[in-house]
């Protein structure tokens, strides 16, 4: 019998986690997570349509596995979001010696975020720019403002999502004014559209779900005969 897990994974090396902007620049946007956020909450919800028949109390009736289709008149996938909260500090940068660091503590990343959640336009030659700096096109009513498509890079995940809010709590300053310690929260919606990044997600998510637990896979069954 293999041996139980002990606990202790100091010994393994620290993945950290990252979002990317996807977008045909030089130098996307990237932020990499300095530490890694210490929980991710994901909700998963779908709206089932039963109609308002009497009787149904939530559900058509059915018999046996052939009619479980009957059992609703629908079901809508809702899209998932989820909420991220991370660390960002410049303390052991600045204990190091970067001078970036000791000059503009967390600064550059507070502004990176906002940069990934303020609407992009297209700049004349293609490239993209802020919308609120108006260097698309010069009618507005004509100007065409997208948000950012961003790759929350985390482990085997790589999802593509919409940043719909960011919240930053700045709790120390250096003398100077300058951000050296904060706390970010994200709120990101992924984009279960037909792309790249979301199909493999699903191909991993069921490889995955098709390798659980060989006790669960047989109680399922015994449930089905």
């Amino acid at each position: 019998m293999a041996a139980m897990p002990t606990g202790n994974f100091s010994r393994l090396r620290v993945q950290r986690g990252a979002l990317v902007e996807y977008a045909a620049a030089p130098s996307p946007l990237t932020l990499v997570f300095e530490f890694n956020p210490a929980t991710i909450s994901r909700t998963r919800s779908v709206t089932i349509r039963t109609g308002g028949a009497p009787g149904t109390r939530g559900g058509y009736d059915f018999s046996d596995v052939r009619e479980v289709a009957r059992a609703s008149q629908g079901v809508s996938v809702n899209a998932e979001s989820f909420t991220v909260k991370i660390l960002l500090d410049a303390t052991d940068r600045m204990d190091g010696g970067d001078p970036l660091a000791a000059r503009m503590g967390v600064q550059p990343e507070l502004d990176l975020l906002r940069s990934m959640v303020e609407p992009k336009s297209q700049a004349p030659g293609g490239a993209r720019t802020l919308a609120a700096l108006g260097e698309g096109d010069e009618r507005a009513f004509a100007r065409h403002e997208y948000a950012s498509v961003l790759l929350f890079v985390w482990g085997p995940h790589v999802l593509p999502v919409f940043m719909t809010q960011v919240q930053l709590e700045v709790k120390e300053y250096l003398p100077s004014l300058v951000p050296y310690r904060a706390e970010a929260t994200l709120t990101l919606q992924i984009i279960e559209s037909n792309n790249p990044f979301y199909r493999e997600e699903l191909k991993r998510q069921f490889a995955v779900a098709a390798s659980a637990p060989g006790a669960l896979q047989g109680l399922a069954g015994r449930l089905l005969r």
